[in-house]
């Protein structure tokens, strides 16, 4: 199995610990197996007055030197076995993280976060049990059984072993079935939990659109669905586990009872002496946790090859955006020529939907391209296309004259500074936010970036100021202070002493903004763009874009117009028609306030 061979490379790695704990575990069976013969030699030695105290008591000694053995035997396997377990853990769950890393858009866009979470809680746990406890379990029932086994049949009798087992081999066959059913039932408890998990996760990110919008009811009412969804498939685990249980109970009973009974007829025989049919009792004791094992095992393998299958689905996905084979690694830096060739561009979500057809546009280092349009032009795809969170076909677009594929991901990206749609912030300090992707992470460039991106003021207020612990996705800040935090942590890295990024890229980034903010912000970007730092703006408000060198104006994914702010004004189309709406609303505005202020 793919899981197993998965699995295998991380054991692999601690093979010597599982070598100790194993060879700690035989030790400790190996010694308990004799414990019972011992205790029927006092029997015996009582019984026939062959044994004197001195005698007696050297045999309890060595029990007692056994139960030494046993017990740092125990200490043995739990420390190897465990602590490899422990670590396998770990390590897969770094492994993952790094993988999911590195996978594309396109995959995040086709999984929930909380589904992705429950691989790192549940799955892993189940997994941790399958190398840990499981494997213990599996070797000590086994060897046990084994020795067991050999003792009853050498040391007392045959005949007695063939009875005393006959009623076990049945928990054999039924537990091949127990074991795909078991699979099965744990597969669909973990994706219920998924489930659940997602919409806890969700429902937590949106509380504030879900209280808005008073709709807590509906929302508790979807949550008691995934939450029963959940009750019942844990149940039906359980169930089954409930059911397999007594009915070893039952098989176990019947072999004690069988014992009893054939052994006593073989001690009254003469067959067996009084101290064998006592050790052969102990030893049918030391039976049941074997067969008992034999259930746990199969419910610990069942869920831990289900929770391995599913995390090995996550290590089967590859990256589709990575560096190819035409990479060339012998570029280190870009100067920030860009140049869009009939870019033509589909998400792989929806192939049939064109988002971008036949756009050409080149900007040369220093320029300012802005990208103008109405919701949905397609604006906000090509600084994706341009980070490469999705791929073009070659020669769509290039750097410096490089083909964007053969720039390797990591000096592409680091040549970039972005402010994206999504102003997501951390949890964490406004500080550690604002000097995100920045070498330098001193207080006084972080206050300096602040200054420029117009946020300095509002942080100087907060009473911890740039060491404010903002929330989950930086829900404590308003959408001003959070797009303005963007753009500073943007300029943080584009205007960095050493290794600052060329290319500055602002998709949609001063929307939040007043226009007396947004033209101070714009007047700080040119300052730290001189002449050597190519920007890219996507905006709707044209105060924002009207200085640019180049503004590309989409529409329907096509270009609509292209040229400077006069020039488009004066071809009289989208672009004209857009500014003039723009500025009667902001006349509008205006006069609103005018209004009020007189009225006060």
């Amino acid at each position: 199995m793919k899981q197993l061979k998965f699995a295998a490379r991380y054991i692999a790695r601690h093979w010597w610990q599982y070598l100790l704990g194993i060879a700690a575990l035989y030790m400790v069976d190996w010694v308990n197996v004799y414990v019972p013969e011992f205790t029927g030699r006092i029997i015996n030695g009582l019984t026939d007055r062959t044994l004197d105290m001195q005698g007696a008591m050297k045999i309890v000694w060595m029990i007692a030197g056994m139960g030494l053995m046993i017990a740092i035997g125990r200490f043995g396997w739990r420390f190897f076995i465990f602590g490899a377990a422990r670590s396998i853990e770990r390590e897969m769950r770094g492994d993952m993280y790094g993988h999911l890393s590195k996978l594309s858009m396109h995959y995040f866009n086709r999984h929930k976060t909380g589904d992705l979470m429950a691989h790192f809680t549940n799955d892993l746990m189940s997994v941790r049990m399958l190398l840990g406890m499981t494997v213990i379990t599996a070797f000590d029932a086994t060897v046990m059984l084994v020795l067991v086994l050999v003792q009853m049949i050498t040391y007392v009798s045959p005949k007695l072993t063939l009875v005393a087992i006959l009623p076990l081999l049945i928990i054999t066959v039924g537990d091949f079935f127990y074991g795909k059913m078991m699979h099965k039932r744990f597969k669909a408890r973990q994706e219920a939990f998924s489930s659940l998990t997602d919409q806890v996760q969700e429902s937590i990110s949106g509380i504030r659109v879900i209280k808005a919008f008073v709709q807590e009811r509906k929302e508790l009412y979807a949550f008691a669905l995934s939450a029963q969804n959940a009750k019942d498939k844990n149940l039906r685990v359980v169930r089954l586990q409930a059911m397999m249980m007594p009915i070893m109970d039952l098989i176990i009973g019947a072999s004690t009872l069988l014992t009893l009974l054939y052994g006593g007829y073989l001690a009254i025989q003469g067959e067996i002496d009084v101290g064998q049919f006592v050790a052969f009792n102990s030893y049918v004791g030391m039976l049941v946790w074997p067969m008992m094992a034999v259930g746990e095992c199969i419910t610990s393998i069942s869920q831990g090859l289900a929770s391995l299958g599913r995390i090995h689905h996550i290590f089967e996905e590859q990256p589709e955006i990575v560096d190819g084979q035409q990479t060339d690694h012998d570029v280190t830096a870009l100067k920030g020529e860009i140049r869009l060739n009939h870019l033509t561009f589909a998400y792989p979500d929806m192939p049939d939907v064109t988002v971008l057809e036949d756009v050409s546009v080149t900007v040369k280092p220093g320029e300012t391209l802005a990208i103008l349009g109405r919701t949905g032009s397609g604006k906000s795809t090509v600084p994706s296309l341009l980070v490469r969170l999705y791929d073009v076909a070659d020669g769509m677009i290039t750097i410096d004259g490089h083909d964007l594929k053969t720039i390797p991901l990591g000096v592409l990206r680091e040549n970039i500074a972005c402010v994206p749609q999504d102003n997501f912030l951390f949890s964490d300090t406004l500080q550690n936010n604002i000097a995100f992707g920045s070498a330098d992470k001193s207080l006084e460039s972080v206050i300096h970036a602040a200054e420029l991106a117009c946020i300095h003021d509002n942080i100087a207020e907060f009473p911890e100021q740039y060491q404010t612990v903002v929330g989950e996705r930086g829900v404590t800040l308003s959408s001003g202070q959070k797009q303005r935090s963007s753009i500073a942590r943007a300029l943080m890295k584009a205007a960095a002493p050493q290794a600052s990024a060329p290319i500055l890229i602002l998709d949609d980034a001063l929307s939040a903004v007043d226009t007396d903010t947004e033209r101070k912000i714009l007047d700080n970007l040119r300052t730290v763009r001189g002449n050597d730092r190519t920007t890219i703006i996507v905006a709707h408000r044209i105060s924002t874009i009207q200085d640019a060198d180049h503004i590309l104006v989409l529409d329907d994914g096509k270009v609509a117009e292209y040229g400077t702010h006069e020039e488009l004004l004066a071809s009289d189309g989208l672009y004209k028609s857009l500014f003039d709406k723009q500025q009667l609303e902001k006349q509008l505005r205006e006069d609103h306030e005018e209004g009020g202020e007189q009225n006060v």
